[in-house]
């Protein structure tokens, strides 16, 4: 199963051992199974421009696989979900890669060693300065342990809560990025000096990097006018326009 959006090719810069879906090493499972399995949260990041996925150890780890063990893909992500929930995580994918829409789904997944697993599947779009989507990141957690029924109300919305505090934390991950590029292109400079920048302008302006972020993207995008004070500092940033001849 796979989607238009989301390309079979796999190319990846890290030395792994390419291994086929249905024969993936289980990872070892440690005594106290259940307590490792707890609350446990994996990272990824698919990359639109290149089609490669990347996976925290602790994503390998959620599958029941060793980290490395098997190359990061769709293919590897929608097998270990259960057949029932494959579809809508395949929709959830595809809408936040070509429509901008980020995503929280609940599903299940079969762990390779067998185990079915609850988890909660989060997706933020990052996207560039023309309205396109580069990339898809988010994280993927266990909540086998929290799992209720719709009637235990109190810690179905501990959940929620905690669900959209993660997916705060990854939009204005997400808006940094975005706001690093631009001031990139702009003044001509590294990725480490864009974020000092950021921080300069943050500490002068007495906003947040976030709110410093979200302005220089908004006026970017031709959404908001970028506020005189910000505009001043990147406006010294930049480089002198060679003159005319």
């Amino acid at each position: 199963m796979s989607s238009p959006a989301l390309s079979r090719q796999r190319p990846s810069t890290r030395q792994v051992r390419p291994v086929g879906v249905p024969s993936v090493t289980p990872g070892p499972r440690p005594a106290g199974t259940a307590a490792t399995h707890e609350r446990l949260a994996g990272r990824y990041r698919y990359d639109r421009r290149t089609s490669a996925w990347w996976w925290s150890p602790e994503m390998f780890t959620l599958h029941g696989l060793s980290p490395g063990s098997a190359e990061p893909c769709t293919e590897v992500l929608l097998h270990h979900q259960h057949p029932d929930d494959r579809v809508r995580t395949l929709e959830a994918l595809t809408n936040a890669c070509t429509a901008g829409q980020p995503f929280t789904v609940q599903s299940r997944i079969v762990r390779a060693d067998g185990e079915q697993r609850t988890v909660v599947l989060l997706g933020e779009p990052e996207l560039e300065s023309t309205g396109g989507v580069s990339a898809v990141e988010g994280m993927c957690i266990d909540v086998t342990a929290a799992a209720v029924t719709s009637t235990d109300a109190c810690r179905v919305a501990a959940l929620q809560a905690e669900v959209e505090q993660l997916r705060c934390a990854m939009a204005s991950r997400a808006t940094i990025e975005q706001a690093k590029g631009i001031l990139m292109l702009l003044t001509s400079c590294s990725e480490q000096v864009a974020f000092d920048l950021l921080a300069h302008i943050s500490s002068h302006t007495h906003r947040k990097v976030r709110e410093v972020a979200q302005s220089i993207t908004e006026s970017a995008s031709g959404a908001a006018r970028l506020p005189e004070d910000v505009c001043a500092i990147i406006h010294d940033a930049c480089p002198p326009t060679p003159p005319l001849r």
